[in-house]
């Protein structure tokens, strides 16, 4: 069982910038993956980006892509979503996920644990 907890979320305005995190417990080992994924009113759930550990390679949605960054936290058990540029419709209820083995975000049934979710307001 993996159990996963985010923060950092909060509201902002257009152009600013916030870093979710992250953090699990329970048996996630290498090689494992961690992704973020968006849940905007009135929108699909989008998976925005992800992290595989064995190789730190990252996947981003278009949406994000130049704006995001994910990467290991300062721990070994976080992982960072770093957001700049931030514009209104990037508000939602943002949610960390982990799978096993390689899966990117536009995968979402390879990740079976989530968080709660935290949510992130950009107003204009």
């Amino acid at each position: 069982q993996v159990d996963l907890v985010e923060s950092g979320g909060g509201s902002v305005q257009a152009g600013g910038s916030l870093t979710l995190t992250c953090e699990w417990s329970g048996d996630l080992y290498a090689p494992y993956s961690v992704a973020w994924f968006r849940q905007s009113p009135g929108k699909e759930r989008e998976g925005i980006a992800s992290y595989y550990y064995n190789y730190g390679a990252t996947y981003y949605a278009p949406s994000v892509k130049g704006r995001f960054t994910i990467a290991q936290g300062a721990h070994a058990n976080t992982v960072n979503l770093e957001m700049y540029s931030l514009k209104p419709e990037d508000t939602g209820t943002y949610y960390c996920a982990a799978a096993r083995y390689y899966f990117n975000a536009a995968e979402p049934q390879g990740f079976h644990y989530w968080g709660q979710g935290t949510q992130v307001t950009v107003s204009s």
